[in-house]
């Protein structure tokens, strides 16, 4: 080989290890890096690679994390013609190109996660998700209002409703949906019910329980694990089902009896150390699914508020920095990708097995030191940016006290979801369940 071909690897300096980091799990194709029109200066590779840059930036206006993400991508692409100065024409660009990109993008990772061993089956059965709803505040001017609403407390700022789907083995993104701030999470997660893996466990908490929602998860081929609050009325010794288990109970809600049959479900009951919660799977056989492994599961659904706590505190996004209702989403949108990209790089260079089977996951403040020590340093440097991502590890302390002594300044106080309302069912409720059963029993 001549002693002109490329630099070995160890030798390459951080834009360039960088690059060839973020290229592993980017889509090779569909991704243009240049254009035959001259006149467009934002390629698509170039328009997300710079987003994501932007969403690992630690800057106070967009405007300056887009100079700042500009000038390293140029260094990462020394030899390409250099974008765009503009930072309205560089928005311009990716608002118009982000319908496309983004689902490109995204699907690229998902491809990424299961090339290297994170998609596992529970039982060799079931992939599991997390789901969870949270509120994204967006700067106090008139476009952000009018397009987003203002809710809560007055004279708080307009905020984006967002509910998330994550991996729980490896803590990473799935999926989101973005709407106003009054808007349902059971109204976003019905319209990501096509981007479910084939059969999903879903984890959720009280906020997704009902009739339609678990019925059409039910009807897809998914099963989920859902906690129950106050506002749940169930039915037991309903006579549906042939065999009756302990916990099995019936969700039949008033107003659709004459129309639906009953969902059949199965509590269980669990205690997290301060208060019982009630749970309800559509897993009906303790055997496929015991007590216990449906609470362990359950207790893995906080991933997703780590993921939320990730995303707002570590990498500052509590609240957006866009001051135009129309790239509030383009903005959030790349700081889910930035961290979904983050966290692959850091669990492909640590091995997936030894991180994920352990009890350590991967630090998004450890990750996020490294790729900024990568975009601002401007002296050569001969570490590897591999190893360093390899060791973003969450620390492995066991915690001395409880947690819950510390004193937080806006700690919330909501009510507890309470015991869900349980019954038997009467005698002209079996009756009508027996109508169906019996229909169901002739088709």
């Amino acid at each position: 080989m001549s002693h002109r071909t490329r630099r070995p690897i160890n030798n390459e300096c951080y834009p360039e290890q960088l690059l060839h980091a973020i290229g592993k799990f980017l889509p090779s194709r569909g991704l243009s890096l240049i254009s035959t029109d001259h006149r467009i200066r934002w390629t698509d590779r170039l328009l997300v690679v710079t987003a994501i840059v932007m969403a690992w930036a630690d800057h106070r206006t967009l405007r300056a994390a887009f100079a700042f993400a500009r000038s390293f991508v140029v260094r990462m692409y020394p030899t390409r013609r250099r974008p765009g100065k503009q930072f309205r024409g560089f928005m311009r660009s990716l608002e118009r190109a982000h319908d496309e990109l983004l689902p490109k993008v995204t699907a690229g990772l998902r491809s990424a996660m299961e090339r290297i061993g994170l998609l596992r089956r529970l039982q060799g059965r079931w992939m599991v998700l997390g789901g969870d709803g949270t509120r994204i505040a967006c700067p106090r001017t008139v476009d952000n209002e009018e397009a987003f609403g203002v809710f809560g407390k007055s004279k708080s700022y307009p905020q984006r409703q967002r509910t998330t789907l994550f991996h729980v083995d490896s803590a990473l993104p799935w999926t989101w949906r973005h709407g106003r701030g009054d808007t349902s999470e059971r109204t976003h997660l019905r319209e990501m019910m096509d981007q479910l893996p084939e059969r999903t466990l879903l984890l959720a908490d009280a906020g997704f329980v009902g009739f339609d929602l678990m019925r059409s998860l039910r009807q897809a081929g998914h099963d989920f694990i859902i906690r129950a609050g106050h506002n749940v009325h169930l039915l037991r010794k309903l006579g549906y089902e042939a065999r009756e288990y302990d916990g099995i109970v019936y969700l039949w809600p008033q107003g659709r009896r004459s129309q639906c049959e009953p969902l059949v479900l199965r509590l269980v009951t669990v205690h997290d150390g301060r208060k019982r919660v009630y749970l309800l799977t559509s897993v009906l056989d303790p055997t496929l699914l015991s007590d216990s492994i449906v609470a362990s599961l359950y207790r893995r659904r906080w991933g997703v508020e780590v993921l939320f706590r990730s995303l707002k505190q570590t990498m500052g996004k509590m609240k957006l920095r866009s001051r135009a209702g129309r790239y509030a989403q383009v903005e959030v949108d790349w700081s889910l990708v930035g961290l979904w990209l983050l966290g692959l790089m850091v669990l492909e260079s640590t091995g997936t097995r030894r991180t994920i089977d352990c009890e350590r996951g991967w630090s998004v403040a450890e990750a996020l030191a490294v790729v900024r020590e990568c975009i601002t340093t401007r002296r050569q440097k001969t570490r590897r940016i591999r190893k360093m991502l390899a060791q973003a590890l969450v620390d492995d302390y066991v915690r001395a006290g409880p947690k819950s002594t510390r004193s937080h300044r806006r700690k919330k106080s909501e009510p507890p979801a309470g015991k869900p309302k349980l019954r038997t069912a009467m005698t002209k409720e079996r009756r009508a369940a027996q109508g169906f059963k019996h229909y169901k029993l002739a088709s």
